[in-house]
């Protein structure tokens, strides 16, 4: 190991305790040494901090993983409805709904129809509306459009990139029947706040947890705490099959009604009762999730470990300040880690030059959402259709365009730094310590930065 990584490793097992007093003074920590002795930039020529880095493997994979595959393949019984009280999907939906300490769980094919699917089972339609967050997955718009219900942006935190609670209740009409709060990176939004505004307002609230598996919030399991939750299990996601979704609900009818929706409108009984699509979750889907249950928590901890470990090396530093966590969080899902860059302490050298320089370092870091969806062309699209036109008045519309500018979405767009976390979360602590030596051997070069 060279002199200079050496150092730097001293370095970043003393910075949060030696910038904690200048961080409580006002003043500015100056963080590890700037004399240029700890290594020129890879970017320009020296020697990365890591090379060839190599993350824990994601998706998840273990035998007992395949084990369930190959059984429910080899059974023949690969659609939900082949064995719909003892298949995977059915014992899936019973274990989770168990971990997560409610009366029921419905598997859906991804987390856009678990969202789509609790919607329409609220009788949410044409002439309502539902706000939610602009900083998100196009999906969680979609499942409000598909319904041609309107999709109202409430801004976001510049700290916590969560919903603001107070934009949220400015946003509210006579025509407002839920909040869908968005959790992102899997930490916990403004809950508590949400939840105040709902009841003041007689509303409901449907929670997309789609990144958010076990997060914890003042003692309750995220999902638990409106009156439904909504879960992706797409690839990426901290808990994966490819795709699928799940809805879970203390709420035993909305969840009876949820059945029925996803099952193009039949319920338990067999009776084609309402309007429904389908969106039932398949077996193999659900013999993937079934398997990774029993290990799912303990890679749950270990990125929350990392996490905090991360945030405790970043603690007074102002060039990347970790997203914000509300008081009351006790864990997140950690699907992402991210910080909020501050270009003015890099030498006011833009993002994508300290992207590109830590990377140069071998670790990758990079933006997350290019546009708030405020900014995307469905804004315009739903104004062109005739049902968009027939429920809404022409003053409703007008205001809904006027309403999409939301600046501190753009500007977490514009200065948000992620790490990848669902299998990067998972290595080791030394690994950590790569992530933090490549933030700093550019911090501590920021001089250089714009020459790249």
């Amino acid at each position: 190991m060279k002199t200079n990584d050496l150092s730097r490793r001293h370095f970043i097992g003393t910075v949060s305790l030696s910038t904690v007093g200048l961080a409580a003074s006002g003043a500015i920590p100056v963080i590890g040494n700037t004399s240029g002795n700890t290594g020129k930039l890879a970017i320009l020529g020296g020697d990365p901090v890591v090379k060839n880095k190599v993350w824990p493997q994601w998706p998840y994979i273990d035998e007992k993983m395949i084990a369930q595959v190959n059984e429910t393949v080899k059974s023949g019984l690969w659609g939900r409805i082949n064995n719909p009280k003892n298949g995977t999907v059915a014992r899936f939906e019973e274990e989770y709904a168990k971990m997560i300490g409610v009366k029921g769980c419905v598997a859906t094919g991804s987390g856009t129809q678990a969202l789509n699917t609790v919607v329409e089972a609220m009788g949410i339609g044409p002439s309502d509306e539902v706000i939610t967050s602009p900083y998100t997955d196009m999906g969680t718009i979609a499942s409000i459009l598909v319904s041609r219900a309107l999709p109202v942006m409430a801004d976001i935190d510049k700290e916590s990139f969560q919903i603001d609670p107070d934009d949220v209740e400015r946003k509210i009409t006579k025509n407002t029947k839920a909040i869908m709060p968005v959790h992102m990176m899997g930490q916990p939004c403004h809950l508590e706040r949400i939840i105040a505004i709902a009841k003041k307002h007689n509303l409901r609230v449907i929670e997309d947890a789609c990144q958010a598996h076990f997060a914890q919030y003042q003692g309750k399991t995220i999902g638990t705490i409106g009156d439904a939750g909504c879960f992706s299990f797409q690839t990426s996601k901290t808990i994966a099959c490819g795709e699928g979704g799940g809805i879970i609900s203390n709420d035993e009818k909305l969840l009876d009604d949820c059945y029925t929706v996803q099952n193009h409108g039949t319920n338990k009984q067999g009776q084609s009762v309402t309007i429904g699509s389908k969106y039932r979750m398949n077996e193999l889907e659900g013999a993937l999730l079934l398997a990774q249950l029993s290990t799912a928590r303990e890679r749950f901890e270990t990125r929350n470990r990392n996490a905090a470990y991360l945030t405790s090396k970043l603690k007074g530093f102002p060039g990347l300040r970790p997203q914000k966590l509300y008081e009351g969080t006790q864990s997140g899902s950690f699907y992402l880690y991210t910080m909020a860059y501050h270009q003015e302490h890099f030498n006011g050298a833009p993002r994508d030059k300290f992207i590109k320089a830590v990377a140069a370092e071998g670790i990758s870091l990079s933006p997350y959402i290019r546009n708030g969806l405020h900014r995307e062309p469905w804004t315009d699209h739903i104004l062109t259709l005739n049902e968009y036109k027939t429920m809404y008045s022409s003053e409703r519309l007008k205001k809904f365009k006027e309403e999409l500018i939301l600046p501190n979405c753009d500007h977490v767009c514009a200065n948000m730094v992620m790490l990848w976390a669902s299998g990067p979360l998972l290595a080791a602590e030394s690994d950590m310590d790569d992530v933090i030596n490549a933030i700093m051997k550019v911090y501590e070069n920021r001089d250089k930065l714009n020459s790249i």
